[in-house]
């Protein structure tokens, strides 16, 4: 503690009487008193907090992000959290109801189908540049199916002709291929190769249409299988035993279905 002292100038020393006494000595003043003051410094009520250092505060929040981390992913694993995908996507439906164009009455008989399956294997080269820097090679997978159907919409009065009472004969159209329908969830692009300048330009190009041609040779190659098999033998042979079976249950037992070409019967159609 400081000690402070009312006469700083001069030292603090006690007197001391003299040894003898000196009659002859003039008398002197009397010493001044030195006052000595204790001074304390008075400490505050209560101790100031240390501040956190920067580095402790930065080990408990990783320490804590940790901690809260491993928490979440024990959770998700065991099953008792189930945190959806914060990247996942929605898909928003702004398409306007569906426009009636056109209703027709159908006549038609589907009596067979056929459903195929054909590999399109085409590759597009560049005659100057090799197939690594320009050019594509696609391998299409196509399913689609073809229907053989006989249309009853052009029959003539004349098409039924009944042979006593319990025989009758029936003149139908030859059956006709539909147009190949394309199955478009079972169709795939099973590889697709392009070269290095294709690639960089399909980066500044889109192409909505790409696959469409694809689509189009499939049909194509379909119709020219359907017309090459037994779709059409199959579709009258159906036809017949469909008619004989109808006709049955009215009391016809002798039903026999002929086919004739189909100018042949446009022909008798329009004489009706």
């Amino acid at each position: 503690m400081p000690l402070m002292l009312d006469n700083p100038s001069r030292a603090a020393e006690a007197p001391t009487a003299p040894d003898t006494p000196n009659p002859t000595a003039t008398p002197t003043a009397a010493a001044p008193e030195v006052t000595v003051r204790v001074v304390t410094e008075h400490a505050p009520a209560a101790r100031r907090r240390r501040l956190p250092r920067p580095g402790n505060v930065l080990s408990t929040l990783v320490a804590l992000a940790l901690t809260v981390a491993i928490l979440l992913a024990v959770g998700v694993v065991t099953g008792f959290l189930h945190l959806g995908n914060p990247f996942a996507t929605t898909s928003i439906d702004r398409s306007p109801p569906a426009v009636l164009k056109q209703m027709s009455n159908l006549a038609t008989y589907s009596a067979a189908q056929g459903r195929y399956q054909q590999t399109i294997d085409v590759e597009d080269d560049v005659s100057i540049l090799p197939s690594f820097l320009a050019g594509e090679h696609t391998v299409f997978i196509a399913q689609g199916s073809v229907d053989a159907q006989v249309d009853f919409s052009g029959l003539a009065a004349s098409a039924v002709q009944t042979r006593g009472s319990n025989a009758v004969t029936v003149n139908l159209p030859e059956p006709t291929l539909a147009k190949p329908v394309i199955d478009m969830n079972a169709s795939r692009v099973a590889s697709h190769d392009r070269g290095l300048l294709n690639r960089v330009g399909a980066i500044f190009t889109d192409n909505p249409n790409g696959e469409r041609r694809f689509y189009e040779m499939a049909q194509t190659k379909l119709a020219k299988a359907a017309k090459s098999g037994q779709l059409v033998a199959r579709a009258e042979a159906n036809t017949t035993k469909m008619l004989q079976g109808l006709l049955g249950k009215v009391g016809y037992t002798d039903v026999q279905v002929h086919f004739v070409p189909a100018t042949a019967s446009a022909a008798a159609a329009a004489t009706k």
